[in-house]
């Protein structure tokens, strides 16, 4: 979603917006509730995991994605990436191929067949828990403790994609950040038979980037996230810019993050996903960090992802 995330969105209470655009809500509730009635569910001959969110944009659906392949991988599985095919996405599908295999298509469900068709045994949802054409067998879905749901409202008037209802058909959910026994038992409300697991994210060249000035920009969907990322590891962020959620770069951007380098007189610095969507021209004056995921009981989720897979096959 190419937006600006308004404030409002992640405040604890409804504000004057908020309110306002609350009629909108009901109109997209019912829209999406039509979609999810008309809509013919397909069973795949493999297992279907899907990794999604409720909260839009931000949760790290895309690491986590890349991760529970790691984990398939060491279940002696074949897995492979299904993406829907966005315009604005293709950064997305840079990161993945980076880690393993991805499979794009108009619809998911195509995608699937053409990984049946390649002999993969095993299919990961890098988003799609709103896509009711395809049967999962496991839904994992992220939230960030930064964000948690915001202010708990449906779109426009907050940053949910449908009510947290939903999560009745969620097996896993996984949360960036530290324990929250509180969130946890606010989600139960919703299905008591939720699994938590937790990861932080890291990054192996951090060191590369202490002692100097560093222009942090970022179009992801809390760009807030990244620099406090930064901050985190106490490195010297003179400059913060943000930008929409997948945006596109152009000449006029890139020119003006020119002029703030020789302004600041410090290094351009953003997420790998911005990276990719630099003219490879400009990269040569931008660093990025790859950024990778720690998920605390590892071990514990493979063995769940297992017994979930062998009960819902």
């Amino acid at each position: 979603m190419k937006i600006f995330k308004p404030k409002f969105w992640d405040y604890s209470y409804y504000s004057f917006f908020s309110l306002l655009l609350l009629p909108l809500s009901f109109i997209y509730q019912i829209l999406f509730f039509l979609k999810k009635t008309i809509a013919s569910e397909r069973k795949f001959s493999l297992p279907i995991i899907c990794i999604g969110n409720i909260y839009v944009g931000g949760t790290g659906k895309t690491p986590v994605s890349i991760k529970i392949c790691e984990i398939l991988k060491k279940l002696n599985f074949n897995p492979v990436v299904i993406k829907k095919d966005y315009e604005e996405q293709k950064d997305e599908i840079s990161l993945i191929e980076k880690h393993g295999q991805v499979l794009i298509s108009k619809k998911r469900e195509d995608a699937i067949s053409k990984a049946i068709d390649k002999k993969f045994d095993c299919a990961v949802l890098d988003d799609g828990y709103q896509d009711f054409t395809v049967k999962k067998n496991i839904n994992i879905i992220c939230f960030n403790l930064n964000q948690k749901i915001g202010n708990g409202l449906i779109l426009p008037a907050g940053p949910l994609r449908e009510s947290l209802k939903s999560l009745k058909n969620c097996h896993i959910v996984m949360i960036n950040g530290e324990k929250n026994l509180d969130f946890e038992n606010k989600l139960k409300k919703y299905n008591n038979k939720l699994t938590f697991f937790y990861f932080n994210y890291y990054s192996q060249n951090v060191e590369q980037f202490k002692n100097k000035k560093l222009l942090a920009f970022a179009g992801i969907g809390n760009p807030e996230n990244f620099f406090d990322f930064l901050k985190l590891y106490h490195l010297n962020v003179v400059k913060e810019i943000r930008y929409p959620d997948h945006f596109k770069y152009n000449e006029k951007e890139l020119d003006h993050l020119k002029d703030l380098e020789k302004k600041y007189n410090g290094k351009l610095i953003t997420t790998e996903k911005d990276y990719l969507r630099i003219d490879s021209f400009f990269r040569k004056r931008v660093s990025f960090l790859p950024i990778k995921i720690n998920i605390l009981e590892e071990e514990k989720l493979k063995e769940k992802v297992k017994n979930l897979l062998n009960e819902n096959n």
